[in-house]
């Protein structure tokens, strides 16, 4: 069994995820073609995390690929998380991924309205979903962009309130426009379009998913494409253990069990006794980068790509992650982390070392705060979507 070190995975991980500085991608779409996709459940972190990997980004670069041109789209994809991605993939995912989160989904709504009492039976509720579902679908496309309680306004119906959590100490209420908007997007009708406010807000307009895809997603047999999606990801984050795709799939064990039968990865020797996994026309060693420095932010793809992170972590993940496993805005030196960073009270960047990386090392990492300072301007990012983690509430005092 061949072995790779740790040497060799920390130069796959800056070349192929466009972190050294001479590997830095042309633009967005090949950003999220090359790592697969980018988390997207805080917006500002697809952002960030395309200008640390180009060079002299902005925020209109974003803005045209995800709303004008239109090479990259918001997708719901593993692990009910929501991802933005580019158009070869986007179907992948839907078949690989959504469409299992869609059909819990539509369960789920299924509960909730028949917890509202919508109808006196089963067959009653499907019907009313049913009926519902094609109004706001209608509605949605008639308007072309909407949020939510634009589109509750334009039919009774879609204004109806739904029991969430029925019985529940947290039972609430919600209109059915906007579980309608989830389970649409879910399975690939509707898109999370431009946001309201700036390009950090979370409250998104919805778009027909025919404004990027005319004819719809291009349909792929669910187990192709979870085969395809293995080799997509192996080709980024290999190698990788069984368990590191699963985690990021969402998968069950059974499900890469038979993935990675189909696909037929190579064996590697990743030492203390652990396997990883190689597509078979990968085997190549990697020349090693220039030593490169990167300001990731929160939920990044790349430290979120696997579930063992030791080889690039070390001992750093108690004060850089939450309580939920999400990773905070992490500082990397040549292949592995080496801190955090905030922005303090006044919107300055703050960046804090873990350990002693050298002289070199900090003059990189300035430079490169420096660099996401001018796109970033006088917005200040902040940790809605998760917990603030330890080092970032030490540095934002």
């Amino acid at each position: 069994m061949r072995r790779i070190d740790v040497t060799e995975r920390r130069a796959r991980l800056g070349v192929r995820h466009r972190l050294a500085v001479a590997a830095r991608a042309d633009g967005p779409a090949e950003v999220a073609h090359d790592l697969v996709a980018l988390h997207s459940t805080d917006p500002s972190s697809v952002y960030v995390a395309i200008w640390a990997r180009t060079n002299g980004g902005s925020v209109r670069d974003v803005e045209h690929a995800l709303y004008e041109d239109r090479t990259l789209i918001r997708l719901l994809g593993m692990r009910r998380t929501v991802f933005v991605t580019t158009l070869d993939v986007a179907p992948v995912l839907q078949a690989a991924c959504s469409d299992a989160v869609a059909a819990r989904e539509r369960r789920k709504l299924l509960g909730f309205l028949a917890a509202s009492d919508v109808a006196d039976d089963e067959e009653g509720v499907r019907a009313w979903l049913a009926e519902t579902e094609d109004i706001a679908v209608r509605a949605l496309a008639a308007r072309g962009e909407s949020t939510a309680a634009e589109l509750a306004g334009d039919d009774a119906r879609l204004s109806t309130k739904v029991v969430l959590s029925a019985g529940k100490d947290y039972e609430g209420t919600q209109k059915v426009a906007s579980r309608l908007l989830l389970l649409l997007a879910a399975e690939g009708r509707a898109v999370r379009g431009r946001p309201r406010g700036s390009w950090t807000s979370h409250q998104y307009r919805w778009a027909p998913l025919t404004y990027w895809f005319p004819g719809g997603l291009a349909h792929w047999d669910t187990h192709r494409a979870e085969e395809e999606l293995a080799r997509r990801w192996l080709r980024a984050f290999g190698p990788a253990t069984a368990d590191d795709l699963r985690w990021w799939a969402g998968w069950t064990k059974s499900q890469v069990k038979r993935v990675l039968t189909e696909v037929k990865p190579v064996e590697v020797d990743l030492g203390g006794g652990t396997t990883g996994l190689l597509l078979p026309d990968d085997l190549e060693e990697t020349a090693p980068p220039e030593p490169w420095a990167a300001l990731l932010p929160a939920l990044d793809s790349t430290p979120m790509g696997w579930h063992e992170r030791g080889w690039f972590l070390g001992e750093h993940g108690p004060r850089l992650f939450d309580r939920a496993g999400n990773i905070g805005p992490s500082l990397w030196w040549d292949g592995r982390v080496v801190g955090g960073w905030a922005q303090d009270r006044s919107g300055e960047i703050v960046c804090r070392f873990l350990e002693d990386v050298g002289a070199d090392a900090r003059a990189a990492v300035r430079r490169e705060a420096e660099r996401l300072a001018v796109p970033l301007g006088e917005v200040r990012l902040s940790a809605r979507t998760r917990g603030r983690t330890w080092l970032e509430d030490e540095l934002a005092l």
